[in-house]
Order: structure tokens, then sequence, then C-alpha cells
């Protein structure tokens, strides 16, 4: 997707600013030290995306990035709960990953060229699938994105939501009227006190902010059009290899799981040699896998027993069991005609 003159150079300009605290390289393995060294791992999520990363009724952390985070902790620190969450506003994300605020940025990140390239991240993988649409009151008269000609658009500051939101009207020829606000939660806010006429983002974070409607969740709709690619996942630092590795495997270790039927309430009784040719393979290897990754032996068995496999993740945060209710879509298995898909663990 081209990138409009104005925010090529504004991601100059933070790319320059990045590149600054960049400057002392990592040395290998240097996150995990610092992690272990502290005992706590420090992980950047969102100011409150219901399914993702916000707090719950008692104050706990919950959803689908907040428990990726436990299940790193657990590989790398034995210990799921040993995670200090850092709640960051999109503008916030790059300069904390790369200053070293955080060890690891997990919120509803999108993982694009511009952000590896001239922002320093490396993403392991991706997490959950995602596209950006549009949320529009119910009573607006809208059905499509093309009845938002001329119209007020909230959209969050320091996403690529703004660039793709100008790019799909200017080809078509349309003009709107950006109204750019600081966060997910006050964009949402705008749209229902009726100061943009939509709200344009990932449309898991739409279907998270139309719970909080004011009149309930019905009096908003998401329209059909979805306008962007937006494969979120995981974010670390450029130049700890290590690092990235680890969290690469703690990812494809979930998926995996869901691959090979280890649960959450089975894994320790699967992961027995008995249990099949390809868990035979993985165990005859996993010392010296832990060794490479620098975690402690058993590390699978801890992932999958905090966060449960990736289906019961994503069931759990977002899908079936959770409020939000999303079809899993293309976070479905690659068997299942989806596109999460691990290499082999071989």
């Amino acid at each position: 997707m081209r990138m409009a003159l104005g925010g090529f150079v504004a991601y100059a300009i933070v790319a320059a600013v990045i590149a600054a605290a960049m400057a002392l390289p990592l040395h290998a393995g240097e996150t995990a030290d610092g992690v272990k060294a502290r005992g706590r791992l420090r992980c950047g999520v969102s100011e409150g995306v219901v399914g993702f990363s916000a707090r719950d009724a008692s104050g706990r952390w919950a959803g689908l990035d907040a428990d990726f985070c436990r299940a790193v902790a657990a590989a790398v620190l034995g210990d799921p709960e040993k995670v200090e969450f850092r709640p960051l506003k999109a503008s916030e994300r790059f300069p904390a990953l790369n200053s070293r605020v955080v060890d690891v940025l997990a919120r509803n990140t999108t993982w694009t060229m511009s952000r590896e390239v001239l922002l320093g991240a490396r993403f392991p993988g991706v997490l959950f699938y995602d596209a950006q649409g549009f949320m529009v009151s119910v009573n607006s008269g809208v059905k499509t994105a093309a009845d938002l000609k001329g119209a007020t658009i909230c959209v969050v500051k320091g996403t690529t939501h703004q660039e793709q939101l100008t790019d799909y009207f200017g080809v078509r020829g349309h003009k709107i009227e950006p109204l750019i606000i600081d966060s997910e939660i006050g964009a949402a806010d705008a749209l229902f006190a009726g100061k943009c006429r939509a709200f344009t983002s990932d449309v898991s974070q739409l279907a998270a902010a139309r719970l909080r409607a004011p009149g309930g969740s019905q009096a908003f709709t998401i329209l059909p059009e979805r306008i962007s690619k937006e494969p979120l996942g995981p974010a670390v630092r450029r130049g700890d290899d290590d690092w990235f590795m680890a969290v690469r495997w703690v990812l494809f270790a979930l998926i995996a799981a869901e691959e090979f039927g280890i649960t959450r309430s089975n894994v320790e009784a699967t992961m027995t040699p008995a249990h099949s040719a390809a868990i035979r393979r993985l165990l005859q290897y996993e010392k010296q896998y832990a060794r490479a990754l620098g975690v402690p032996e058993g590390w699978m068995t801890r992932v999958v027993k905090s966060a449960g496999n990736y289906g019961e993740l994503f069931e759990r945060n977002v899908g079936s069991q959770s409020a939000l209710k999303l079809e899993r879509g293309l976070n479905r298995p690659w068997y299942q005609g989806g596109l999460m898909y691990a290499p082999p663990l071989r």
C-alpha cells in the first residue's frame, strides 16, 4: 500500500528519533538476561481493548495479548504471573519498545514493512489476523463505506489506519475529514457523542468498543467493507535474535498445540513419548531446544498450561466464550482453511 508524503515524512522523523535510542546495540540474549535478572517480563499492552488487553472487574489484565504475555513468562521464567503490564497509547508503542521500557510489545500491533525497516521492530509471527473497517450508528443511514463520502471519520493517532483511511477514499475521488484522536477509547467516545459519523479501526477493536456503546451494542453496526490487511502480532527489538527466537517459538507452540490436540487440561498427560510420533520427536530434542532458546526445560508444557492452545486462547478471549463472539475466520488452523500455521516442531 502506498504511503502519503506527509505520512512518510512523519515516519522518517519518528525513525530518526528511534534510531538515536537504538544507538547502543543489543548483545545476543540481552533482553532475556534482563527479564531473568529482574524476575519479571515487561509487556507493552493497550490502554484497554476488550478481548485483547484490558483490566477485568478484579483489576487483572485479560485478553489474547495479555495471555500471550503470560505464556512468554511461563516459558522464560517458569511462572505465567511474573508479568508487569505497561499500558501504552498507540503513538507510544515503538518508542517504549526501542527505549527498552518494555521487553515485548503485545498491543494490537500490525506487522508492516515500515515498522520493521524504519522503526526497528521485529515481528516473530501473527497472533491474530484482522482487517480495518468502519463502525457507525444504526440510525445514521449509512449502509456502506460509499455513504461516508464527505463525512467526518474518527481515527486513532499513530496507527496505520490514518493513511489507509485517506488512501481508500482518495483513490475513489471522495473527500472525508479525519478526526484524529489520541486513543481507541477516545475515538469510540467521539463516535458515541456524535462528533464523527464513523470510527475506523481494526474490526476486532470496533467490536470491543461497541460493547460499551450508550444504549447497548445493538445501537451501532460494523459496515461490511474491509479496507486493509491487519496481521496483528507481538513485536520485539531488532538486534536480539535470541529473544526474537524465544518469543516466536512460544507463539508457534500455541498454534502447534492445537494441531496436536494438546489442551490446557490434557497437556501433562499428552506430553509423553507414548502419545504420538510427533510428541516423541519433540521430546527427543526438548533439552536441546530449551537450551538453545534460553528457557528452562518443560517450556512447551508450561506455555500450554498457562494459556491453552491457540484455539482455546482465541475462543476464551475473542470467540464463542467471550463477549465479542468473533468468528475465527482467517484465524482457523490451516487444515480448516485458515492461516494459522506453525513450522514443524522437529
